[in-house]
Protein backbone atom coordinates (compact mmCIF):
# COMPACT_ATOMS: atom_id res chain seq x y z
CA UNK A 1 0.00 0.00 0.00
CA UNK A 2 1.53 3.29 -1.03
CA UNK A 3 0.73 6.72 0.41
CA UNK A 4 3.71 8.68 -0.73
CA UNK A 5 3.35 12.37 -1.36
CA UNK A 6 1.93 13.26 2.04
CA UNK A 7 5.23 12.36 3.67
CA UNK A 8 7.57 14.08 1.22
CA UNK A 9 7.51 17.49 2.87
CA UNK A 10 8.20 16.01 6.29
CA UNK A 11 11.06 13.89 5.01
CA UNK A 12 12.70 16.69 3.11
CA UNK A 13 12.43 19.04 6.08
CA UNK A 14 14.05 16.42 8.33
CA UNK A 15 17.54 17.21 7.08
CA UNK A 16 17.64 14.73 4.23
CA UNK A 17 18.72 17.14 1.48
CA UNK A 18 22.14 16.40 0.07
CA UNK A 19 23.21 19.96 0.84
CA UNK A 20 21.71 23.41 1.09
CA UNK A 21 23.77 24.41 -1.92
CA UNK A 22 22.25 21.59 -3.93
CA UNK A 23 18.76 22.75 -3.06
CA UNK A 24 19.48 26.30 -4.18
CA UNK A 25 21.11 25.16 -7.41
CA UNK A 26 18.33 22.79 -8.39
CA UNK A 27 15.67 25.37 -7.57
CA UNK A 28 17.11 27.58 -10.29
CA UNK A 29 15.71 25.15 -12.87
CA UNK A 30 12.15 26.33 -13.48
CA UNK A 31 9.18 23.97 -13.60
CA UNK A 32 6.79 23.54 -16.50
CA UNK A 33 7.28 24.62 -20.07
CA UNK A 34 8.94 22.52 -22.74
CA UNK A 35 9.95 19.25 -21.10
CA UNK A 36 13.04 18.68 -23.24
CA UNK A 37 14.42 22.12 -22.47
CA UNK A 38 13.68 21.62 -18.78
CA UNK A 39 15.33 18.17 -18.86
CA UNK A 40 18.46 19.58 -20.51
CA UNK A 41 18.67 22.21 -17.77
CA UNK A 42 18.29 19.50 -15.13
CA UNK A 43 21.16 17.55 -16.68
CA UNK A 44 23.35 20.62 -16.36
CA UNK A 45 22.29 21.11 -12.74
CA UNK A 46 22.94 17.45 -11.96
CA UNK A 47 26.40 17.66 -13.46
CA UNK A 48 27.14 20.71 -11.36
CA UNK A 49 26.16 18.73 -8.28
CA UNK A 50 28.53 15.85 -8.99
CA UNK A 51 26.39 13.38 -10.90
CA UNK A 52 28.60 11.39 -13.29
CA UNK A 53 28.13 10.44 -16.91
CA UNK A 54 25.96 7.38 -16.36
CA UNK A 55 23.56 9.29 -14.11
CA UNK A 56 23.48 12.25 -16.49
CA UNK A 57 22.63 10.00 -19.42
CA UNK A 58 19.77 8.52 -17.41
CA UNK A 59 18.34 11.92 -16.46
CA UNK A 60 18.72 13.01 -20.08
CA UNK A 61 16.58 10.07 -21.22
CA UNK A 62 13.65 10.70 -18.83
CA UNK A 63 10.16 11.24 -20.22
CA UNK A 64 6.80 12.41 -18.88
CA UNK A 65 4.46 9.74 -17.50
CA UNK A 66 0.85 10.96 -17.59
CA UNK A 67 -0.25 8.11 -15.31
CA UNK A 68 1.95 9.56 -12.58
CA UNK A 69 0.12 12.88 -12.81
CA UNK A 70 -3.22 11.07 -12.65
CA UNK A 71 -2.15 9.25 -9.50
CA UNK A 72 -0.88 12.46 -7.97
CA UNK A 73 -4.27 14.13 -8.44
CA UNK A 74 -6.26 11.19 -7.08
CA UNK A 75 -5.30 9.84 -3.60
CA UNK A 76 -8.96 9.25 -2.78
CA UNK A 77 -8.13 6.65 -0.15
CA UNK A 78 -7.32 9.48 2.27
CA UNK A 79 -10.99 10.45 2.36
CA UNK A 80 -11.78 7.31 4.40
CA UNK A 81 -12.19 7.69 8.14
CA UNK A 82 -9.78 5.92 10.48
CA UNK A 83 -11.95 2.87 11.14
CA UNK A 84 -12.65 2.24 7.46
CA UNK A 85 -9.04 2.92 6.52
CA UNK A 86 -7.66 0.60 9.21
CA UNK A 87 -10.13 -2.16 8.38
CA UNK A 88 -9.13 -1.98 4.73
CA UNK A 89 -5.41 -2.09 5.40
CA UNK A 90 -5.12 -4.40 8.39
CA UNK A 91 -6.61 -7.69 7.29
CA UNK A 92 -6.15 -10.93 9.18
CA UNK A 93 -3.97 -12.15 6.33
CA UNK A 94 -1.70 -9.14 6.72
CA UNK A 95 -1.51 -9.69 10.47
CA UNK A 96 -0.61 -13.34 9.92
CA UNK A 97 2.00 -12.46 7.31
CA UNK A 98 3.47 -9.85 9.62
CA UNK A 99 3.82 -12.37 12.42
CA UNK A 100 5.45 -14.82 10.00
CA UNK A 101 7.94 -12.18 8.80
CA UNK A 102 8.83 -11.32 12.38
CA UNK A 103 9.65 -15.00 12.97
CA UNK A 104 11.43 -15.49 9.64
CA UNK A 105 13.76 -12.53 10.14
CA UNK A 106 13.93 -12.68 13.94
CA UNK A 107 17.72 -12.39 14.09
CA UNK A 108 17.76 -9.28 11.87
CA UNK A 109 14.93 -7.69 13.81
CA UNK A 110 16.65 -8.34 17.13
CA UNK A 111 19.85 -6.86 15.74
CA UNK A 112 18.12 -3.63 14.77
CA UNK A 113 16.37 -3.51 18.14
CA UNK A 114 19.78 -3.71 19.80
CA UNK A 115 21.69 -1.41 17.43
CA UNK A 116 18.99 1.13 16.52
CA UNK A 117 16.50 0.83 19.37
CA UNK A 118 13.54 0.39 17.02
CA UNK A 119 10.88 -2.16 17.90
CA UNK A 120 10.61 -4.93 15.25
CA UNK A 121 6.83 -4.62 14.99
CA UNK A 122 7.16 -0.95 13.98
CA UNK A 123 9.36 -1.82 11.01
CA UNK A 124 7.13 -4.77 10.13
CA UNK A 125 4.07 -2.51 10.15
CA UNK A 126 5.57 -0.10 7.62
CA UNK A 127 6.89 -3.00 5.57
CA UNK A 128 3.43 -4.55 5.44
CA UNK A 129 1.50 -1.37 4.68
CA UNK A 130 3.92 0.00 2.11
CA UNK A 131 4.43 -3.10 -0.07
CA UNK A 132 2.71 -6.07 1.55
CA UNK A 133 6.11 -7.26 2.78
CA UNK A 134 7.71 -6.76 -0.60
CA UNK A 135 4.91 -8.39 -2.57
CA UNK A 136 4.01 -5.26 -4.52
CA UNK A 137 6.62 -2.53 -4.84
CA UNK A 138 5.15 -0.61 -7.77
CA UNK A 139 5.80 -0.89 -11.48
CA UNK A 140 6.31 2.76 -12.41
CA UNK A 141 9.60 3.70 -14.03
CA UNK A 142 11.18 5.60 -11.14
CA UNK A 143 13.25 7.93 -13.29
CA UNK A 144 10.25 8.98 -15.37
CA UNK A 145 8.03 9.29 -12.31
CA UNK A 146 10.38 11.63 -10.46
CA UNK A 147 11.19 13.65 -13.58
CA UNK A 148 7.46 14.05 -14.26
CA UNK A 149 6.76 15.33 -10.76
CA UNK A 150 9.85 17.55 -10.72
CA UNK A 151 8.77 19.14 -14.03
CA UNK A 152 5.17 19.55 -12.90
CA UNK A 153 4.58 22.86 -11.14
CA UNK A 154 2.50 21.47 -8.28
CA UNK A 155 5.42 20.58 -5.96
CA UNK A 156 8.64 20.72 -7.99
CA UNK A 157 10.81 21.71 -5.03
CA UNK A 158 10.01 18.39 -3.37
CA UNK A 159 10.98 16.22 -6.32
CA UNK A 160 13.96 17.97 -7.90
CA UNK A 161 16.37 16.86 -5.13
CA UNK A 162 15.09 13.31 -5.60
CA UNK A 163 16.00 13.40 -9.29
CA UNK A 164 19.56 14.46 -8.43
CA UNK A 165 19.81 11.72 -5.80
CA UNK A 166 18.50 9.11 -8.22
CA UNK A 167 21.10 10.21 -10.76
CA UNK A 168 23.80 9.62 -8.14
CA UNK A 169 22.42 6.18 -7.27
CA UNK A 170 22.43 5.23 -10.94
CA UNK A 171 25.91 6.68 -11.45
CA UNK A 172 27.24 4.67 -8.49
CA UNK A 173 25.66 1.48 -9.81
CA UNK A 174 23.49 1.08 -6.70
CA UNK A 175 20.32 0.92 -8.82
CA UNK A 176 19.83 0.44 -12.57
CA UNK A 177 18.57 3.27 -14.75
CA UNK A 178 15.33 1.36 -15.41
CA UNK A 179 14.50 0.69 -11.75
CA UNK A 180 10.80 0.63 -10.94
CA UNK A 181 8.79 1.56 -7.87
CA UNK A 182 5.92 3.69 -6.65
CA UNK A 183 4.32 6.43 -8.71
CA UNK A 184 5.85 9.08 -6.43
CA UNK A 185 9.38 7.77 -6.88
CA UNK A 186 9.81 5.57 -3.85
CA UNK A 187 11.82 2.39 -4.17
CA UNK A 188 12.00 -1.01 -2.52
CA UNK A 189 10.29 -3.08 0.12
CA UNK A 190 9.90 -0.22 2.57
CA UNK A 191 9.45 2.41 -0.15
CA UNK A 192 12.25 4.89 0.39
CA UNK A 193 12.90 7.98 -1.68
CA UNK A 194 16.17 8.19 -3.63
CA UNK A 195 17.72 10.62 -1.14
CA UNK A 196 16.86 8.28 1.72
CA UNK A 197 18.29 5.36 -0.25
CA UNK A 198 21.48 7.33 -0.86
CA UNK A 199 21.98 8.63 2.68
CA UNK A 200 20.19 6.14 4.92
CA UNK A 201 20.47 2.86 3.00
CA UNK A 202 22.27 0.06 4.83
CA UNK A 203 23.59 -3.39 3.90
CA UNK A 204 21.69 -5.72 6.19
CA UNK A 205 22.73 -9.08 4.78
CA UNK A 206 26.47 -8.43 4.52
CA UNK A 207 26.83 -8.96 0.77
CA UNK A 208 28.40 -5.56 0.19
CA UNK A 209 25.36 -4.16 -1.64
CA UNK A 210 22.25 -2.24 -0.62
CA UNK A 211 19.44 -3.97 -2.46
CA UNK A 212 16.22 -2.55 -1.08
CA UNK A 213 14.06 -4.24 -3.71
CA UNK A 214 15.34 -7.79 -3.26
CA UNK A 215 16.90 -8.06 0.20
CA UNK A 216 14.58 -8.12 3.20
CA UNK A 217 17.49 -7.67 5.67
CA UNK A 218 18.69 -4.59 3.75
CA UNK A 219 15.18 -3.15 3.83
CA UNK A 220 14.73 -3.88 7.55
CA UNK A 221 18.04 -2.35 8.62
CA UNK A 222 17.55 0.66 6.32
CA UNK A 223 14.11 1.29 7.81
CA UNK A 224 15.56 1.11 11.32
CA UNK A 225 18.35 3.51 10.41
CA UNK A 226 15.86 5.90 8.84
CA UNK A 227 13.52 5.83 11.84
CA UNK A 228 16.40 6.43 14.22
CA UNK A 229 17.54 9.38 12.10
CA UNK A 230 14.07 10.87 12.58
CA UNK A 231 14.46 10.72 16.36
CA UNK A 232 13.11 7.32 17.43
CA UNK A 233 13.48 6.91 21.18
CA UNK A 234 14.61 3.38 22.15
CA UNK A 235 12.48 1.22 24.41
CA UNK A 236 9.61 3.71 24.57
CA UNK A 237 5.98 3.22 23.48
CA UNK A 238 4.42 4.94 20.50
CA UNK A 239 0.66 4.35 20.72
CA UNK A 240 -1.65 2.89 23.37
CA UNK A 241 -5.41 2.48 23.08
CA UNK A 242 -7.34 4.13 25.89
CA UNK A 243 -10.83 4.63 27.22
CA UNK A 244 -11.99 8.20 27.73
CA UNK A 245 -14.64 9.59 30.09
CA UNK A 246 -18.05 10.66 28.83
CA UNK A 247 -17.21 14.31 29.44
CA UNK A 248 -13.95 16.23 29.51
CA UNK A 249 -12.30 19.24 27.89
CA UNK A 250 -12.11 17.78 24.41
CA UNK A 251 -10.12 20.73 23.08
CA UNK A 252 -7.09 19.21 24.81
CA UNK A 253 -7.25 16.23 22.42
CA UNK A 254 -5.23 16.25 19.23
CA UNK A 255 -1.66 16.30 18.05
CA UNK A 256 -1.34 19.99 19.00
CA UNK A 257 -1.48 19.40 22.78
CA UNK A 258 0.74 17.14 24.86
CA UNK A 259 0.11 16.56 28.57
CA UNK A 260 1.86 14.42 31.18
CA UNK A 261 0.42 10.92 31.26
CA UNK A 262 -0.44 11.47 34.90
CA UNK A 263 -2.57 14.46 33.90
CA UNK A 264 -4.47 12.41 31.32
CA UNK A 265 -5.11 9.86 34.05
CA UNK A 266 -6.38 12.60 36.35
CA UNK A 267 -8.81 13.62 33.58
CA UNK A 268 -10.20 10.07 33.52
CA UNK A 269 -8.22 8.54 30.64
CA UNK A 270 -7.37 4.89 31.30
CA UNK A 271 -5.57 2.16 29.41
CA UNK A 272 -7.94 -0.18 27.64
CA UNK A 273 -5.71 -3.22 28.16
CA UNK A 274 -4.01 -2.45 31.43
CA UNK A 275 -2.01 0.30 33.07
CA UNK A 276 -0.78 3.11 30.86
CA UNK A 277 2.94 3.01 30.05
CA UNK A 278 4.93 5.67 31.79
CA UNK A 279 6.07 8.57 29.70
CA UNK A 280 6.81 12.22 30.10
CA UNK A 281 3.99 13.42 27.85
CA UNK A 282 1.47 12.11 25.37
CA UNK A 283 -1.22 13.35 22.98
CA UNK A 284 -4.80 12.15 23.12
CA UNK A 285 -5.84 11.10 19.61
CA UNK A 286 -9.53 10.93 18.76
CA UNK A 287 -9.41 10.15 15.01
CA UNK A 288 -13.23 9.91 14.83
CA UNK A 289 -14.20 12.20 17.66
CA UNK A 290 -14.90 11.68 21.33
CA UNK A 291 -17.27 8.73 20.73
CA UNK A 292 -14.89 6.76 18.51
CA UNK A 293 -11.55 4.97 19.01
CA UNK A 294 -9.12 6.72 21.36
CA UNK A 295 -5.35 6.49 21.74
CA UNK A 296 -2.53 8.08 23.68
CA UNK A 297 0.29 8.94 21.30
CA UNK A 298 3.72 9.04 22.93
CA UNK A 299 6.77 10.99 21.62
CA UNK A 300 7.72 8.20 19.20
CA UNK A 301 4.43 8.80 17.38
CA UNK A 302 5.99 11.98 16.03
CA UNK A 303 8.43 9.79 14.12
CA UNK A 304 5.49 8.16 12.35
CA UNK A 305 4.39 11.64 11.31
CA UNK A 306 7.84 12.26 9.84
CA UNK A 307 7.42 9.10 7.75
CA UNK A 308 3.99 10.17 6.48
CA UNK A 309 2.02 13.36 7.11
CA UNK A 310 -1.45 11.80 6.91
CA UNK A 311 -2.73 11.42 10.47
CA UNK A 312 -5.12 8.67 9.40
CA UNK A 313 -2.31 6.70 7.76
CA UNK A 314 0.19 7.06 10.59
CA UNK A 315 -2.39 6.25 13.25
CA UNK A 316 -3.21 3.11 11.26
CA UNK A 317 0.48 2.24 10.92
CA UNK A 318 1.14 2.82 14.61
CA UNK A 319 -1.95 0.81 15.56
CA UNK A 320 -0.91 -2.00 13.17
CA UNK A 321 2.44 -2.14 14.96
CA UNK A 322 0.68 -2.53 18.31
CA UNK A 323 -1.41 -5.38 16.86
CA UNK A 324 1.74 -7.13 15.68
CA UNK A 325 2.97 -6.70 19.25
CA UNK A 326 -0.11 -8.45 20.65
CA UNK A 327 -2.59 -5.64 21.29
CA UNK A 328 -6.31 -6.36 20.70
CA UNK A 329 -8.43 -4.89 17.94
CA UNK A 330 -9.45 -1.32 18.71
CA UNK A 331 -12.85 -0.49 20.19
CA UNK A 332 -14.81 1.21 17.41
CA UNK A 333 -17.14 2.93 19.86
CA UNK A 334 -20.20 4.68 18.48
CA UNK A 335 -18.92 7.79 16.68
CA UNK A 336 -21.20 10.38 15.15
CA UNK A 337 -21.45 9.90 11.37
CA UNK A 338 -18.76 11.78 9.51
CA UNK A 339 -18.98 13.71 6.26
CA UNK A 340 -18.66 12.32 2.76
CA UNK A 341 -16.14 13.88 0.40
CA UNK A 342 -18.56 16.38 -1.11
CA UNK A 343 -19.69 17.50 2.34
CA UNK A 344 -16.08 17.76 3.50
CA UNK A 345 -15.24 19.97 0.54
CA UNK A 346 -18.23 22.14 1.36
CA UNK A 347 -17.06 22.42 4.95
CA UNK A 348 -13.54 23.30 3.86
CA UNK A 349 -14.90 26.02 1.58
CA UNK A 350 -16.90 27.50 4.44
CA UNK A 351 -13.91 27.35 6.77
CA UNK A 352 -11.63 28.93 4.18
CA UNK A 353 -14.17 31.72 3.67
CA UNK A 354 -13.93 32.40 7.41
CA UNK A 355 -10.18 32.83 7.10
CA UNK A 356 -8.97 29.42 8.24
CA UNK A 357 -6.00 27.83 6.51
CA UNK A 358 -7.33 24.41 5.54
CA UNK A 359 -4.93 23.93 2.65
CA UNK A 360 -6.26 22.50 -0.59
CA UNK A 361 -10.04 22.05 -0.84
CA UNK A 362 -9.73 18.32 -1.38
CA UNK A 363 -12.32 16.67 0.86
CA UNK A 364 -9.58 15.19 3.07
CA UNK A 365 -9.63 15.73 6.82
CA UNK A 366 -6.11 17.00 7.27
CA UNK A 367 -4.45 18.80 10.15
CA UNK A 368 -5.51 22.27 9.02
CA UNK A 369 -9.14 21.23 8.66
CA UNK A 370 -9.11 19.53 12.06
CA UNK A 371 -7.72 22.66 13.72
CA UNK A 372 -10.35 24.83 12.04
CA UNK A 373 -13.12 22.44 13.03
CA UNK A 374 -11.97 22.52 16.63
CA UNK A 375 -11.99 26.30 16.66
CA UNK A 376 -15.48 26.48 15.18
CA UNK A 377 -16.77 23.88 17.63
CA UNK A 378 -15.49 26.00 20.49
CA UNK A 379 -17.05 29.12 19.02
CA UNK A 380 -20.43 27.38 18.64
CA UNK A 381 -20.35 25.76 22.08
CA UNK A 382 -20.02 22.23 20.68
CA UNK A 383 -17.69 19.52 22.06
CA UNK A 384 -14.36 20.54 20.54
CA UNK A 385 -13.11 17.11 19.48
CA UNK A 386 -12.14 18.19 15.89
CA UNK A 387 -14.52 15.63 14.34
CA UNK A 388 -16.63 17.30 11.63
CA UNK A 389 -20.31 16.31 11.51
CA UNK A 390 -23.39 17.33 9.57
CA UNK A 391 -24.50 19.33 12.62
CA UNK A 392 -21.33 21.41 12.47
CA UNK A 393 -21.62 21.85 8.69
CA UNK A 394 -25.18 23.12 9.07
CA UNK A 395 -24.32 25.51 11.91
CA UNK A 396 -21.38 27.24 10.25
Amino acid sequence: MKHHVRRLAARLSAGLLLSSFATIAVAQTQCGGDFRAWRDAMVREAGAQGVGERGLQAIGSASVDQKVLQQDRAQGVFTLDFAAFAERLISQNRLDNGAAKLRQHASVFERVRSEYGVAPEVIAAFWGLETDFGGYQGDFNTLNAIATLAHDCRRPHLFRPQLIALGKLIDLGVVPADITGAWAGEIGQVQVLPEDYLTKGRDGDGDGKISLKTSAPDAIVTAANFLRSLGWRPNEPWLVEVDVPAEMDWSKAGIHTALPVSQWQALGVTGRSGALPKGAEAHLLLPMGRKGPAFLAYPNFRVFLEWNQSLTYVTTAAYFATRLGGAPRFDSGNPDPGLDRAQMKGLQQKLAAKGYDVGEIDGILGAGTRDAVRSEQQRLGLPADAWPTAQLLNQI
